[in-house]
């Protein structure tokens, strides 16, 4: 960097040493360069040439032992954590540490799918470099931590030498302020900001989310807001850790960590700013994640199924959330609504845990009095379609004469899910409303597109 800051003296101090003379003419003509001495100049030792930089910059300058990085430079950077899996099969969760080759060892144990599990097991950690073989590996970020998917072949170079080569990517920062309605989750947020830059706003790029309802929010509800942003072409999505993230490592790690954030100095892209306490609950309407619209602009749409799960709406905050609709309506579902829980952990809260003021009933009580589905097993489900017997998968039309009597063909499903591209959940003909818990929740007892606003006062 020092190199590029300092300009060549040699324009300057060009120096004339020799000439050759004959009888006929003399030529004047320069066989040599000279320039004065100077000593070496290195970087951390001139304050003047350093310049801010973002939380994914200071990331990667450290991960790659610079002591500067900007945008668009190419550097190996030595990972911390390395993530491989077979989506929805046995082991779905590898964790290699820092000790390539040496140490690294697979976690035999099934855990669920892996952006939650790799949470939940503590391997989520301020200032350090993850990578997963899966585009939605950028859920850590929600923990101040570098993370974005990669292919098998570059997790194969990682393994061997637990080095990448990336380049740095600019950053994109959105500033969240305002009181969080008590109607809206972070899906919401999320589908808000896709819906404003598009599917290719953030492609290759550093999406940043700070602000009063960002701090506001627990840390799954920062997962969800960093999971998506993939969806807009994101590399990477990244939360600034404060005391929340670290209330919830205290007892998830005891490896030492050392958080980074972005300088006040530091130059962004592009900056967006939302009063979130205007906004209302959202859906992204078939057939891309940036088709935005009110959820209460779409209660004409018939639905024939419900969909709560995923590395996206699949958490344990993602259920409790969903079983206060259920619990304040008191009604029961009027279309099939299938629960998937992402990890073991989750489906063990939906069993334990007491929804706040139900009385002490749990989740998985609540579901049953609503006539939800009893909660599958840990996986991802239909969320990527999968072979026809995959459980919830959208294959053919859901048997709902009883609420839309002479309805033949309907395959249209509200769900936390992340994408909704055609043949996402299946069927290719199949219609996704991406919505948050609250919306997918409400849109069950009605068998419509329904803003919980109904049913939450």
């Amino acid at each position: 960097m020092a190199s590029s800051l300092v300009s060549s003296p040699t324009s300057s101090f060009l120096k004339k040493i020799a000439f050759h003379k004959c009888k006929k003419q003399v030529s004047k003509k320069i066989v040599s360069v000279m320039a004065p001495h100077q000593s070496e100049r290195k970087t951390y030792t001139t304050g003047s040439l350093k310049t801010g930089m973002t939380m994914t910059e200071k990331i990667l300058a450290r991960a790659s032992e610079k002591q500067q990085l900007s945008p668009g430079d190419n550097v190996w950077v030595n990972v911390d954590i390395l993530m491989t899996h077979d989506v929805c099969g046995p082991g779905s969760i590898g964790i290699f540490k820092k000790e390539f080759g040496e140490k690294a060892k697979a976690n035999p144990d099934y855990k669920g799918v892996c952006h939650v599990a790799l949470a939940q097991e503590g391997h989520c950690r301020p200032g350090e470099v993850l990578l997963g073989t899966d585009s939605h590996t950028c859920t850590a970020g929600a923990f101040g931590q570098f993370a974005t998917g990669i292919g098998n072949t570059d997790a194969g170079f990682v393994l061997g030498t637990g080095k990448v080569l990336l380049k740095v990517p600019s950053t994109l920062r959105f500033v969240m302020d305002g009181e969080m309605p008590h109607y809206l989750l972070a899906k919401d947020l999320i589908l808000q900001i896709i819906g404003e830059i598009s599917v290719s706003g953030a492609t290759y790029k550093s999406m940043e989310f700070v602000g009063t309802t960002v701090e506001s929010l627990n840390m799954e509800e920062r997962m969800t807001l960093c999971n998506m942003v993939v969806e807009a072409g994101g590399k990477n999505g990244v939360v600034p850790a404060d005391s929340t993230t670290f209330k919830y490592l205290e007892d998830k790690t005891t490896v030492p960590y050392e958080p980074v954030y972005s300088d006040a100095q530091a130059s962004f892209l592009s900056e967006y700013r939302f009063d979130i306490s205007k906004l209302e609950p959202l859906v992204a309407k078939p057939h891309s994640p940036d088709n935005r619209a009110l959820a209460r602009e779409c209660k004409d749409v018939k639905i024939d199924r419900v969909y709560i799960g995923s590395c996206t709406g699949g958490k344990t905050e993602d259920f409790l959330a969903a079983a206060k609709v259920f619990l304040a309506s008191g009604k029961k579902v009027k279309v099939p609504t299938f629960l998937v829980p992402a990890t073991q952990k989750v489906w063990m809260d939906i069993y334990t845990l007491s929804v706040p003021e139900s009385g002490g009933k749990t989740c998985s009580q609540i579901f049953e009095e609503a006539g939800c589905d009893t909660p599958a097993s840990p996986s991802c489900g239909a969320c990527l379609g999968g072979p026809k017997d995959t459980y919830a998968r959208m294959n053919e039309p859901k048997v709902i004469s009883h609420i839309f009597p002479g309805l033949k063909h309907l395959r249209v499903c509200v769900s936390t899910t992340n994408r909704n591209f055609p043949g996402r959940m299946g069927h290719k003909e199949g219609q996704i409303y991406l919505a948050s818990p609250y919306t997918a929740a409400a849109s069950a007892l009605t068998g419509y597109v329904t803003d919980p606003r109904e049913f939450l006062c």
